[in-house]
């Protein structure tokens, strides 16, 4: 997994567009953190200058373009609200790139890509730095208002398929219908398939139950309310699997990448 050097700065926002009913992505301008960023990794980010709000908060790098790092946010509460208010100009504090990325495929891997919700950011960052021709990208959204379109932040090579809980659009049902259908195909050879997976904790537990069946490679990005990003507070901890030398893996420091056998999926 990889680990970037830390940078500190304030970085100019040069576009916050709002791309669904509450979700916005955000392109930051930082060269040093371009430079550095790995998929997987985020940034921690105060989203003003005042002490209300007094933590910084979580995002995953969705993306670069040029020497801007892209962050997709959904409005859920004072933070993210007040994000959704900042223009083209203004600056913000950034700390990052924090935390482990993604282990890219090897050369006779086929990658799979599942991502739940806004959990797909992560993955569209591995996405954009994927080299296979063609390789399966399965989202999963709650309706066909929730659907965020990747198309832009990629090179092409996806093979996109969308799952809506309601059924507004593409499969009706959960995403891991989607990879279950896939590793039932034909297209599936299991044993080269490395599977790649951030999302809701059913979802990530779902699939981490049908990689473990079949002996699959798996990484999974951990979400998780992080108030400092360095494991000074602690507050990120999930229980490691008996495999592990120490109990607890903290998200931020250890993660939020972590492979199948890391996690005590019971206890998630």
């Amino acid at each position: 997994m990889y680990v970037s050097p830390m940078i500190e700065q304030y970085a100019e926002i040069a576009f916050n567009d709002q791309v669904n009913g509450n979700t916005w992505l955000m392109g930051l301008r930082s060269a040093e953190i371009v430079k550095s960023a790995k998929p997987g990794q985020f940034v921690m980010i105060r989203v003003r200058s005042s002490s209300d709000p007094l933590l910084r908060r979580p995002f995953s790098i969705c993306g670069v373009e040029k020497d801007l790092f892209l962050v997709l946010y959904r409005v859920v509460g004072q933070g993210t609200a007040i994000m959704a208010q900042v223009r083209e100009g203004d600056e913000l504090s950034v700390l990052g790139p924090l935390g482990k990325g993604f282990r890219l495929p090897k050369k006779d891997q086929r990658p799979v890509l599942v991502g739940g919700g806004i959990g797909i950011a992560p993955l569209a960052f591995l996405a954009q730095t994927m080299k296979a021709k063609a390789f399966p990208f399965l989202m999963g959204f709650g309706n066909a208002g929730e659907i965020i379109d990747l198309e832009h932040l990629s090179g092409g090579r996806m093979e996109i398929s969308i799952a809506t809980d309601d059924g507004t659009q593409g499969h009706a049902g959960p995403v891991t219908d989607l990879l279950e259908n896939f590793l039932k195909s034909k297209k599936a050879k299991v044993r080269s398939t490395s599977l790649y997976a951030c999302g809701p904790k059913p979802m990530l537990k779902r699939i981490a139950q049908m990689a473990g069946n079949r002996k699959m490679s798996c990484q999974f990005s951990l979400e998780a309310n992080m108030a400092c990003g360095l494991g000074a507070c602690q507050g990120c901890a999930v229980r490691a699997s008996s495999k592990e030398t120490q109990s607890y893996s903290l998200v931020c420091r250890d993660g939020p990448v972590f492979p199948l056998h890391a996690i005590d999926w019971d206890a998630l």
